[in-house]
């Protein structure tokens, strides 16, 4: 599974969104949306998990339940 945690690196929810998802065991690659212009549009919602061949994102806030469930309905 393609999971991206989408932020920047002065966001504090950021880093609990990266905390729970390492607690998790849930595989992310982070990526700062101001390094990755394509990304910019994301900037209201971070951190966001998003799911790249479906293109289906989970804004936050988000918990474990909402983070499983997300990703039982890919």
């Amino acid at each position: 599974m393609i999971l991206l945690l989408l932020g920047t690196d002065a966001c504090h929810l950021c880093d609990d969104a990266k905390l729970l998802l390492e607690r998790l065991n849930v595989p992310v690659t982070y990526l700062d949306i101001t390094i990755h212009p394509e990304w910019i549009h994301f900037a209201m919602h971070i951190p966001v998990l998003y799911h790249v061949p479906t293109q289906r994102y989970l804004s936050w806030p988000f918990d474990a339940t909402a983070i499983f469930s997300f990703i039982n309905s890919l």
